[in-house]
């Protein structure tokens, strides 16, 4: 009998090759907006209803909350970190282990060292940012950590992406209002000059989690992603709160712990989760401006609350830093698409 011969599919040279036989793991979720709009990698979205809207404006609201609360909790800042992620892993866990047991297992070395990896800057991240909100205004901290964009796309180029020209422009004019802002906070005092500097050190280590987490969330989603990045980051945030003998709970009130449990609600779990989900709707533009939202939203409730009333020039730095941003994320997106 003469052997049947396989066709092979010719593929256009520059183009990948059609898979033949698996089809690619299809993630339960989307990314969160950051990774895509700084690599340009936009992908089509249909148009977001009206509750993605709402959704996103909950999302906001809560990760505005996150500075002011941890500004407002009497526990150490390693210790908030600590217990914000343990609290997230201890809400994932199930979740995880019964709907993405399989899904787990099968992750592979290589996305596991990388979300450990990730789990690692994000603790990072924690570690420098929040102790930054016991030593400047939340306002300064906030804008200051929020640069993330900044520093991913620096990031991209060095490996070797060209940003548009807009991007370097957004860049300059973020990095004229981080000048504006550090000499107004220089004025008040050298203290509040180091809270700057470890919120600035928060962002760059934000820019390499993100970039790490968008690589692993291409094949892995976004639950099994997270349980694994927050039990590293809690795990580490736990060594670091025993070598420097951080108070872990002992002497917390009952106040302490539910402003704890809140921080884990609405900035850890409901604000982030929320994000990852509106954003295949409306889109990475959409998402990323709205979450540029949260250093006025978190300056507002700041001053209402605890009553922090920064001198006016710190307000036109924000706003010259937004202005920045909003050029870099306006600009990606135009590049993805």
């Amino acid at each position: 009998m003469r052997r049947a011969r396989t066709r092979r599919i010719p593929t256009i040279p520059g183009t990948p090759a059609r898979p033949q036989e698996r089809s690619p793991v299809r993630t339960a979720e989307t990314p969160t907006s950051l990774p895509s709009q700084v690599s340009g990698a936009v992908l089509a979205s249909p148009p977001g209803t009206g509750l993605d809207l709402f959704l996103l404006a909950v999302a906001v609201s809560g990760i505005s909350l996150s500075a002011p609360l941890i500004a407002a909790t009497a526990a150490p800042a390693l210790a908030i970190a600590f217990w914000r992620n343990a609290m997230a892993v201890g809400a994932l866990t199930v979740p995880a282990l019964v709907r993405h047991r399989a899904e787990l297992r099968s992750m592979g070395r290589r996305n596991v060292l990388l979300a450990v990896a990730a789990g690692a800057l994000l603790a990072v991240h924690f570690g420098l940012w929040l102790p930054s909100l016991h030593m400047t205004s939340v306002a300064s901290s906030t804008a200051l950590v929020t640069t993330t964009p900044i520093w991913t796309t620096l990031l991209l180029r060095l490996r070797g992406h060209r940003p548009p020209a807009l991007v370097w422009a957004g860049t300059a004019v973020a990095f004229a209002g981080v000048v504006l802002l550090t000499g107004v906070d220089l004025s008040l005092s050298p203290r509040a000059l180091a809270g700057d500097a470890l919120a600035l050190g928060g962002g760059m280590a934000a820019a390499g989690y993100v970039l790490l987490g968008a690589e692993v969330r291409r094949t892995v989603s976004t639950t099994a992603y997270t349980y694994v990045c927050y039990t590293t980051t809690a795990v580490l945030l736990l060594g670091a709160c025993l070598v420097t003998g951080a108070d872990l709970g002992g002497g917390y009130s009952a106040e302490t712990w539910l402003k704890l449990v809140l921080l884990t609600v609405t900035a850890q779990l409901l604000g982030h989760s929320l994000i990852n989900r509106v954003v295949r709707g409306l889109g990475p533009s959409v998402t990323s401006t709205a979450i540029l939202l949260e250093t006025p939203g978190a300056a507002l409730i700041a001053a209402l609350w605890l009553g922090q009333t920064p001198p006016p020039a710190v307000y036109g730095a924000l706003a010259v830093i937004l202005v920045g941003l909003a050029l870099v994320v306006r600009a990606n997106t135009r590049a993805g698409r």
